[in-house]
């Protein structure tokens, strides 16, 4: 009875819309799935600790995010003379999906940069990639990131002013949302960093195999072929990208990890329209073994490409 039924609606809506039915079901359904998760796993939360470094303050903030519309954290490591009425610049890093704002402090020693001069400060994104929902209005990370958590750091901490003094480095989901960044707001970056960026999420066809995975690009993004899918795609911003003030884009990956390839090809297009990049790859796959390795060239180049006092 329920394949007569199936086959019945198939024929009278059409293969496409058909298609947007169970698209739409499907999300209904993951989305009582990630309530259900959410709720089993909420008695195992794994509490983190920042590595500390000679001369290096760490801190956790939290302020209130008007895109958001509710309290947010992020962690912050500042040079120890911070106190003395020197300015310094500003390095942004964002995190995988699945993670969260304290990974970069606890897995890597990225913290370390802070007595070199820098204010690193880790901000919190969810599983959003950084991004204005399309289909969600409630879920506005871009907002937030960019003008919400710049204002409140910028404004707490003693940060020089202006893009030539601002950063931003991203590990896997982050990464994507760099590069997104460096080409929509060039304005605001002076450099741009991707660790094992997830470069072609926002190109990936639906999977039934994967269809949660499917679920939450279809939320984020929009549907295949929308405008708002070629508005976070890296390989069609490359194209457009304005010439003046370009961030430098740093980009590394692991030699064995699935992201490579797709990696790869968007480096071919960054040297094909004339973009300045390096490209570097490391033994190792998609996960903070490879990407705390990453860390020291990445910050060491960044160090070179921004102001510094």
């Amino acid at each position: 009875m329920q394949r007569v039924l199936t086959d019945r609606a198939s024929k009278a809506v059409g293969g496409r819309a058909y298609a947007d039915l169970l698209m739409r079901a499907a999300l209904s359904f993951s989305c009582a799935a990630l309530v259900l998760l959410a709720g089993c796993h909420r008695g195992r939360l794994t509490v983190t600790h920042p590595r500390s470094f000679p001369g290096v303050v760490s801190k956790d903030v939290t302020f209130h995010s008007s895109a958001l519309n509710r309290n947010m954290m992020y962690g912050v490591y500042v040079p120890k003379d911070s106190a003395r009425g020197t300015r310094f610049p500003v390095v942004y890093l964002l995190h995988g999906c699945g993670g969260s704002f304290r990974d970069w402090m606890s897995d890597s020693d990225v913290g370390a940069y802070a007595a070199k001069g820098l204010i690193l400060v880790s901000v919190d994104g969810d599983c959003s990639y950084y991004m204005n929902a399309a289909l969600d209005a409630k879920d506005r990370y871009e907002d937030y990131f960019v003008h919400d958590v710049l204002a409140d750091a910028e404004s707490r901490f003693p940060v020089l002013p202006g893009r030539e003094n601002r950063a931003v480095v991203g590990v896997s989901m982050g990464g994507l949302a760099a590069v997104k960044l460096a080409f929509t707001r060039p304005d605001l970056f002076a450099f741009a960093g991707a660790i094992s960026p997830a470069i072609d999420v926002s190109s990936r066809h639906f999977s039934w195999s994967r269809w949660s995975q499917s679920m939450r690009f279809h939320r984020i993004f929009g549907p295949t072929g929308s405008e708002t899918r070629t508005h976070s795609d890296p390989f069609i911003l490359v194209k457009t990208a304005e010439s003046a003030n370009r961030p430098y884009l740093y980009i590394t990956a692991g030699e064995q990890e699935p992201l490579l390839s797709p990696i790869r090809r968007f480096v071919a297009h960054l040297k094909q329209h004339n973009y300045a990049y390096e490209f570097h790859t490391k033994p190792g796959g998609h996960d903070w073994g490879e990407w705390a390795r990453q860390v020291p060239g990445c910050l060491d180049s960044l160090l070179a490409h921004i102001r510094r006092p």
